[in-house]
């Protein structure tokens, strides 16, 4: 018969196997950092501070659609005119493209999420793609708006009595779309970190956090634009259809 001395060591011994064993189920993932205890809890942090980051951005944006909102008060008439000098084919072409975007995106957080490394790839340059387009045709915007002189400075040239209110209009325009085309180009680059890192193959069931709040980022962009197009380019126009 075992003493119990005996007994106990061996209830340790079975006790420290356990937890070996535990450990060894649990395997360090190489992304898990020291100040987090879990993965889980890894993941929720990071995802509280980009919802965090994002509410700024709106703070940030809110401050110009504030002063648009203003100004569309005190000035109707010009902005109805404004609105009408903006091309409503190729805004409404970007907005189905940044729609488009953010399909490709979510599917590429998708193939992350299963470990899909090809379906990850593809749709990242999807979504790079569709991006790259959407400033493509800003920039075919903006030169149309030099050609036309309604840049706000001293050579800016509008016809009617609007023209100084007008010149605020598109003071705005500029402002909130060129804020808005800046964060596509970061996007732009955060999406090309991601690609990289899914050709490394980085991403897993396990882990695929950076994917994840890339994904929120760009549809954070695209939900502004989707504000954007309407308060910019459809001011009034259902009334000035002849």
């Amino acid at each position: 018969m075992p003493d119990g001395a005996s007994i106990h060591a061996a209830d340790h011994g079975h006790a420290h196997a356990l937890a070996h064993g535990h450990e060894h189920e649990h395997v360090h993932h190489p992304a898990h950092q020291h100040h987090f205890q879990t993965m889980e809890q890894q993941a929720e942090a990071s995802t509280l501070g980009m919802w965090a980051f994002l509410v700024t951005e709106v703070m940030f944006f809110g401050g110009l659609l504030m002063a648009y909102l203003i100004y569309r008060v005190w000035y109707p008439e010009a902005w109805s005119e404004g609105s009408q000098e903006l091309n409503i084919i190729l805004g409404g072409f970007n907005t189905v493209v940044l729609i488009g975007s953010s399909l490709t995106m979510a599917l590429a957080v998708r193939a992350a999420q299963t470990g899909w490394r090809k379906g990850q790839i593809v749709f990242l340059i999807l979504t790079m793609i569709l991006g790259l387009t959407f400033l493509v045709v800003k920039v075919f915007e903006y030169k149309e708006k030099f050609e036309t002189g309604h840049v706000p400075g001293p050579n800016f040239h509008f016809e009617g009595p609007y023209g100084p209110q007008a010149e605020i209009f598109f003071s705005l325009y500029f402002g909130l779309t060129g804020l808005h085309a800046l964060h596509m180009v970061i996007g732009f680059g955060i999406l090309s970190a991601m690609l990289w890192m899914a050709s490394k193959n980085k991403f897993s069931p396990q882990w695929y956090t950076p994917m994840e709040l890339s994904g929120l980022y760009w549809h954070f962009v695209d939900i502004v634009w989707i504000f954007l197009f309407p308060l910019l380019y459809l001011v009034d126009r259902a009334h000035n259809v002849v």
